[in-house]
């Protein structure tokens, strides 16, 4: 017997289909946006969504202790996990759940890491804070990140190598093969051009 369907139905179904997802197992979910099956991809990505983006969340503000930051990651993990899954690059789906762990552990390193980077930064390079009402702290930085890209090849490698990765004269001398002495000189004339420049109100002359 042939089953007919109104098409004053379908929005049931579709509901139907989403209970479905619910009801799901979050590897379930992923397989199914790893597999893209028609009609089902869109649900289970919104579910997984539904269910780990508050995790993720809570994550964020235990490690990174800042709303924005946290909201930020958790777009940016759940974004990187539906993309592995479209793109199958997740071996393992029936773990998702410490796939995206995983990410979250990884982008919040890295996160932290980078404010570290540029706190350094400001501390170092920043003479007076510039007097504004808002986004000060945003509007140093991206100063100084423009200071930077005023001063030589050699100038900047040598900041970078000393106040990015954190390593001695000796060690910055033996990379790039100059003399200890050398790396001084040129770091003193480096700090030199971009406090003139942070201080500037034009920036970089």
């Amino acid at each position: 017997m042939l089953v007919t369907i109104d098409v004053h139905q379908r929005p049931l179904l579709r509901c139907g289909l989403m209970s479905q997802r619910v009801d799901s197992t979050d590897g379930e979910l992923a397989k199914a946006v790893s597999a893209k099956e028609p009609g089902l991809a869109e649900e289970a990505e919104a579910e997984l969504y539904r269910r780990f983006a508050p995790r993720v969340r809570l994550y964020g503000l235990r490690h990174l202790r800042d709303e924005d930051a946290a909201r930020d990651l958790m777009q940016q993990v759940l974004l990187v996990t539906i993309e592995k899954l479209r793109n199958g690059s997740v071996r393992e789906v029936d773990h998702i759940g410490s796939f995206i762990l995983g990410v979250s552990r990884t982008m919040a390193i890295d996160l932290k890491r980078r404010e570290r980077r540029r706190e350094r930064l400001r501390e170092s390079f920043v003479v007076e804070p510039f007097q504004e009402p808002h986004g000060e702290a945003a509007c140093d930085v991206d100063r100084l990140e423009t200071c930077l890209g005023g001063l030589s090849e050699r100038e900047r490698i040598v900041v970078l190598l000393t106040f990015y990765a954190e390593r001695s004269a000796r060690d910055v001398s033996t990379e790039l093969r100059i003399s200890e002495g050398n790396v001084r000189v040129i770091r003193h004339r480096a700090i030199g051009k971009l406090r003139t420049c942070m201080t500037a109100s034009g920036g970089v002359q």
